[in-house]
């Protein structure tokens, strides 16, 4: 089931004395966390609140909040996760939340072979790994890249994969 508020990221300080906060954000680029001008409290989407400004600050972003205007005020919201609401994001076609992708199904394309079920995702840099569980307990780890990911269908809950040689053989030999 899909969650309408995903976190979005974490107040990890303040910046300045007039209720700026440092985010770190656990998105992909600063562009999509500044495509939100609404941000909750809560993963229910209680307690809206409206951003007056956010920008990319090194590693992390900068954000004032309505009604955060002090210092003190900012300090009391540090360690607080923000969430932002699915509806209002806009993703790129074959661009997905990890969310949505954790607990799918990975088969084979070609034989429906089942290899185990999505359990996280780790960014690399130049790729995401994602981590597959199979069924006995034992996870494998597999570049997402597009000649192996060969399509994700989010609300059939399964991805279709063409792995390379060596992530899913070495359980095929132990079973053999």
């Amino acid at each position: 089931m899909r969650r309408q508020y995903l976190e979005l990221g974490k107040i990890v300080g303040t910046h300045g004395v007039r209720g700026e906060m440092r985010v770190q954000p656990w998105c992909d680029s600063p562009l999509f966390f500044q495509q939100f001008h609404t941000l909750y409290f809560s993963g229910s989407g209680e307690r809206a609140t409206q951003v007056l400004s956010s920008r990319p600050h090194g590693n992390v972003m900068l954000l004032r909040l309505e009604g955060v205007d002090t210092l003190e005020a900012a300090a009391t919201l540090r360690g607080r996760i923000l969430f932002m609401n699915r509806e209002e994001a806009q993703l790129a076609p074959g661009d997905y939340f990890i969310q949505d992708l954790i607990g799918c199904r990975v088969v084979d394309a070609d034989t429906g072979r089942f290899y185990g079920t999505l359990t996280d995702v780790s960014a690399t840099g130049a790729n995401d790994v994602w981590h597959v569980k199979d069924p006995a307990g034992v996870e494998r780890l597999m570049p997402a890249i597009p000649s192996i990911v060969i399509e994700t269908d989010i609300d059939g809950e399964e991805i279709r994969i063409r792995p390379i040689r060596g992530i899913f053989d070495e359980a095929e030999e132990i079973r053999e």
